[in-house]
C-alpha cells in the first residue's frame, strides 16, 4: 500500500492550541507556512500516486486545518483519483479536522465519498476548552460537538482523536465515561509531543512518563471492564497490542518498531518521510519535480528508516519488547555514548505492561480459540 498524507492548508489553522506539534515544527524551519496547495500541485501528487499504482492507495488530508482549503478542492481531489485510477486499485481517503467548519455540505461529501474522519476532541468540555481554543481565545467545544452530531446524522464514519496531555491523563475516567455517553465507539489517544528540539516538560500540558503510564493502566482497566460486557469501544492502541499478541503486523506505525515508508506532502508539493519530521534537513524532494524513485533514494540516503532500528540495549533486552517494540521514533531520545535511541516513555510502557500484559495475551488467546 502506498500512503500519502497531504497538508492542503499547510500549517494554517482557525484554532490555536498551545501543544500543537506542527506549530513547533514550523517554528524550527526557515519557511513556517506554505499557504494553500494549488490544484496543479494536487494534480501532480494524484497523477504520480494513482496512475501507476498496482496496490491499494491510502490518501489522508491533515493540517493545520484542512477544511480551510474549501470543499471544492476535495471534490477535485476525488475526481482526480477516479481519473487516474486506470488499474482500479482500492483508494481510501482519510481527513483529520478540528470540526469548526463542518456543516451539512461537508458531511454529505464525506458520506458520499466514504471518507474516514478523525475529529479532534480533548476530553470533557472544561479540559477541551482549556487546551483547544479559537485564534481569538474563544472556546471550541460546542462547535466540535455540533460537528459530531452532524456526522452522526449523515452517517459519516469518524474516530475521536485525543491528545494525551497532563490534564487528559489525570482525568481519563471522566473522559472515558463522557465519550461513552456520546456514543463515540472509535477512539485514538496520542501522547502529547514535546518540542522537536528534544526538550521535555516545562509546559502546563506536558506529559511525564509516570503520568502516561498511569493513564494507560486506567484506560485499559476501563476498556477491559467493558470488554467483559462486550460493550468496549475500539481503542486503536489496545487493538494493535492484541494484534501483536496474535502474531499480526500492527497497522499503527508507532507500534511496529521501525518507521514505515510514508510520503507527506506540504502545500507546495515538497515531500517528507513523516509528519513529525517536516524540516528542511529531512526533505525528500517535491511532487511537482521529483519521481517516487528519486524521493525513495533520498530517504535511503538520509538513513531515515535505518535510524529507527538503532534501539538501545536496554530496549532490546526488555521483557516487554515484543509488545512495545520501542515506540515511536519521534518520542525516542538519542544516546550519544552508544549511538542508539531510547523512548522517553519507556518507564510508562513498563508500568503499563507490568499491569496489563497478561490480560492482553489472555484476550489474544481467547480470540485465537
Amino acid at each position: 500500500m502506498k500512503s500519502v498524507l497531504m497538508k492542503p492548508s499547510s500549517g494554517l489553522c482557525n484554532m490555536q492550541c498551545g501543544y500543537c506539534f506542527y506549530c513547533d515544527e514550523m517554528n524550527h524551519r526557515e519557511q513556517k507556512t506554505f499557504g494553500y496547495m494549488s490544484l496543479e500541485t494536487l494534480q501532480a501528487i494524484m497523477k504520480k500516486t494513482v496512475l501507476n499504482a498496482d496496490s491499494p492507495v491510502a490518501i489522508a488530508f491533515q493540517g493545520g486545518e484542512p477544511t480551510l482549503r474549501g470543499l471544492e478542492f476535495y471534490k477535485h481531489a476525488v475526481a482526480l483519483e477516479k481519473k487516474y485510477n486506470h488499474k482500479h486499485v482500492q483508494i481510501t481517503n482519510a481527513f483529520q479536522t478540528n470540526g469548526i467548519l463542518i456543516d451539512e455540505d461537508w458531511c454529505r461529501f464525506f458520506h458520499d465519498n466514504h471518507f474516514l474522519i478523525g475529529l479532534s476532541v480533548d476530553g470533557t468540555q472544561a479540559i477541551h476548552d482549556s487546551l483547544r481554543h479559537m485564534q481569538n481565545g474563544t472556546p471550541s467545544f460546542e462547535n466540535v460537538i455540533k460537528a459530531s452530531k452532524l456526522m452522526d446524522q449523515y452517517e459519516v464514519d469518524y474516530n475521536i482523536l485525543t491528545v494525551v496531555t497532563s490534564s487528559v491523563a489525570e482525568n481519563i475516567q471522566d473522559i472515558y465515561h463522557f465519550y461513552k455517553s456520546q456514543g463515540w465507539k472509535y477512539q485514538q489517544y496520542i501522547p502529547c509531543l514535546d518540542s522537536i528540539t528534544g526538550e521535555h516538560g516545562g509546559y502546563p500540558w506536558s506529559l511525564t512518563p509516570e503520568m502516561y503510564g498511569h493513564f494507560l493502566i486506567q484506560l485499559f482497566d476501563l476498556w477491559y471492564e467493558d470488554l467483559q460486557k462486550k460493550e468496549q469501544p475500539f481503542i486503536r492502541q489496545f487493538e494493535n497490542y492484541i494484534g501483536i499478541a496474535l502474531g499480526m503486523q500492527p497497522e499503527a506505525c508507532d507500534q511496529r518498531g521501525l518507521c514505515s515508508i510514508q510520503y507527506v506532502a506540504e502545500a507546495d508539493g515538497s515531500c517528507y518521510p513523516c509528519d513529525f519530521y517536516m524540516l528542511e534537513s529531512m526533505k525528500l524532494g517535491n511532487f511537482n519535480t521529483d519521481s517516487y524513485k528519486a524521493m525513495d533514494s533520498k530517504r535511503d540516503e538520509l538513513g531515515f528508516i535505518q535510524r529507527s532500528a538503532k534501539i538501545s540495549e536496554q530496549c532490546r533486552s526488555c521483557r516487554y519488547r515484543n509488545l512495545c517494540r520501542g515506540g515511536c521514533q519521534r518520542m525516542r531520545d538519542y544516546q550519544i555514548e552508544t549511538d542508539t535511541y531510547l523512548n522517553y516513555y519507556c518507564a510508562a510502557y513498563k508500568l503499563f505492561f507490568e499491569k496489563c500484559r497478561d490480560r492482553i495475551y489472555e484476550i489474544a488467546k481467547n480470540i485465537s480459540r
